[in-house]
């Protein structure tokens, strides 16, 4: 398990575009999302021990969310050639455990993690109505073994502060997870073993 940071991509960035297939094999686009007043797009994968210490805290933040009208995303990217627990069967099996109600996408060839400049799992970007980037980094300061517990309370701040028409919060903390699982050949610039 590599240990990675968000990359802090500038606050302001349009959320890019995406195509790509839920676990019950439905397509899904960010223009499905767009009657949102905020969109949460979270880079997860089954395995990385980070996003299992969170997991069950996130899908208790998205009901909630999805009660205000909030959407909630999230993506794999990894590749499960070389990690076959994250591979698209394994995704159904991990939205049932988490108990994820907000839908599960896989991105084969990696363009979306890259389009996002996505590093590692979990990777939080919460946008705003017209799609410009309101915040990313951390949930919360919960990590595997730190005895601090899964609030969400970094996220649920910046959303707060979103549909309150506030300036994002500050200062905005990287998350830290496991790296996102390139392909040979795929890794983006930002990616360092």
């Amino acid at each position: 398990m590599v240990k990675t940071a968000s990359t802090m991509v500038p606050l302001g960035t349009k959320a890019s575009d995406f195509r790509l297939q839920d676990t019950q094999g439905r397509w899904r686009t960010l223009a499905d999302f767009a009657p949102a007043p905020a969109l949460l797009v979270a880079f997860l994968s089954n395995h990385c021990p980070y996003v299992q210490h969170v997991r069950n805290g996130l899908a208790q933040l998205a009901r909630d969310w999805n009660k205000r009208k909030i959407a909630v995303v999230g993506i794999n990217s990894n590749d499960v050639q070389a990690y076959p627990d994250d591979s698209p069967e394994q995704m159904k099996l991990e939205v049932t455990r988490a108990g994820y109600d907000f839908p599960y996408l896989f991105d084969a060839d990696q363009s979306v993690a890259k389009a996002y400049r996505a590093a590692c799992t979990p990777d939080f970007f919460l946008f705003d109505a017209r799609r410009a980037l309101f915040y990313r980094g951390q949930m919360d300061g919960a990590r595997p073994g730190n005895d601090v517990p899964v609030t969400g309370a970094d996220l649920a701040a910046a959303l707060d502060a979103l549909l309150a028409h506030k300036p994002p919060p500050a200062p905005q903390r990287p998350s830290l997870g496991c790296n996102i699982k390139w392909k040979p050949g795929r890794e983006p610039e930002w990616f360092s073993k």
